[in-house]
């Protein structure tokens, strides 16, 4: 088979990486890619919302199947792109249709969801620059601290969490009225803070049966002990010794179970991953956001877990026979530790050479930031590399980790040496 994975972080270098471990897999292409990828499959110079010239390199190539990694062209509809045309429609792609790809791309349509399903989350309401006023009322009757989210992608950027209610208009004023998170926030999601410890699940789909995949815990704050600002990820464990089987199968039967008939009931053609982000409230899971994709860097913990044939499970999702095929995971613990660019998630510089890659053996190096300049390796964004290790347990997994990071060396390169400090 013939595959295209699309985008060019962390997560599409760990699909990568166990797609290209396939029997059946024969030409494997990411577009764009990074420097990790181009030693395991062919990097192509795409830009990943560009449907036309994506649909032009598939046909060229013979392309049987597309694995989306990021969530933008999802949104845009590229599954239905390609279902809607003659010469591209057999192509099978790893990702919801437009519809389903909603639940990312409006926080107010998941919610919906939720609640039209009976699915447990925050209590919530949605306002728009012309319900301003009876967003300040909502405040009020809430009690700190207070959820904010744009309605659109943001990036991961589109939440403010704040403890003063005076702070909180201002917030909501400055995303309606001020463009804040620019048409992300032109409706802005209130929600109820829940107090208890994050938890990501994923889900694999065909739309009619799932398979449950190794959930995660992420670090997404730049600093230790989880302080200063937000950022797409510093470092994830698999398995959390907290979503233990009580807890999982709750997270089942109150949540994915519902998810997935919620599709069926709601008419939304669903082939591809849900990932679930979950909070644990004194032993009761409630949904913080779907998104329709793998999590980064979670991927870089979940995929070395799985033992199965990757390509094989999405053969099932694309044939509606995932039912019928094997998922085996390992009972190892995972650790990622993502080596940032100084200044991220500020103001960064690209382009500084990595040096020490060779000489890392005991860890898989996952490239998220990195591009090859005359074979040389150089950082080319703000999350460089996510440095993935395998234990008995959380603290082997993380030791193995630092020491390879220790081998590995670019200019104001920063990491947390923290990570996994809240599992013990």
């Amino acid at each position: 088979m013939n595959v295209l994975i699309l985008g060019a972080g962390g997560r599409e270098h760990a699909l990568s990486w166990k797609i290209s471990q396939s029997s059946i897999l024969n030409k494997l292409f990411v577009a764009p890619g990074n420097a990790g990828t181009a030693n395991i499959a062919t990097n192509v110079d795409l830009l990943v919302t560009d449907f036309d010239a994506i649909a032009n390199f598939c046909l060229a190539n013979n392309i049987e199947m597309i694995v989306v990694g990021p969530e933008a062209p999802l949104v845009e509809g590229i599954h239905d792109y390609f279902e809607q045309h003659e010469q591209l429609n057999k192509i099978s792609i790893i990702g919801p249709k437009k519809l389903g790809a909603t639940l990312e791309g409006s926080k107010r349509f998941a919610k919906e969801f939720m609640m039209k399903h009976h699915i447990p989350t925050a209590k919530y309401k949605a306002f728009t620059k012309d319900t301003l006023e009876e967003g300040y009322n909502f405040l009020e009757n809430l009690t700190a601290p207070y959820v904010l989210k744009a309605d659109g992608l943001a990036g991961g950027k589109g939440v403010l969490i704040l403890n003063d209610i005076d702070k909180a208009k201002e917030g909501l004023t400055e995303m309606l009225t001020q463009d804040k998170f620019g048409e992300a926030g032109n409706e802005v999601v209130i929600e109820e803070f829940l107090d208890g410890i994050e938890l990501s699940v994923f889900v694999l789909t065909d739309g009619d049966s799932y398979k449950i995949l190794p959930e995660a815990k992420d670090y997404k704050r730049i600093g230790e002990g989880d302080t200063g600002l937000n950022t797409g990820g510093m470092g994830a464990i698999s398995p959390v010794k907290f979503a233990d089987s009580l807890f999982m199968t709750k997270v089942e039967s109150q949540i994915v179970t519902p998810t997935i008939q919620g599709f069926k009931k709601d008419g939304i053609d669903y082939k591809g991953f849900v990932f679930i982000g979950l909070m644990n409230v004194n032993g009761n899971p409630y949904v913080i956001e779907y998104n329709v994709r793998m999590g980064d860097p979670e991927t870089e913990v979940v995929i070395p877990r799985i033992k199965s044939d990757l390509l094989d499970l999405f053969e099932g999702v694309a044939t509606n026979t995932l039912s019928e095929r094997d998922l085996e995971i390992s009972d190892q613990t995972v650790c990622t530790v993502m080596a940032v660019s100084g200044g991220y998630p500020e103001t960064y510089e690209k382009g500084k050479e990595i040096t020490g890659l060779e000489s890392v053996t005991e860890s898989i190096p996952f490239h998220a930031g990195t591009k090859s300049v005359n074979e040389k390796v150089h950082t080319n964004g703000g999350r460089v590399i996510a440095v993935s290790s395998m234990g008995r347990n959380t603290k082997e997994a993380l030791e193995k980790s630092y020491t390879s990071l220790a081998k590995i060396s670019y200019e104001a390169m920063y990491y947390r040496k923290d990570i996994g400090f809240d599992l013990d």
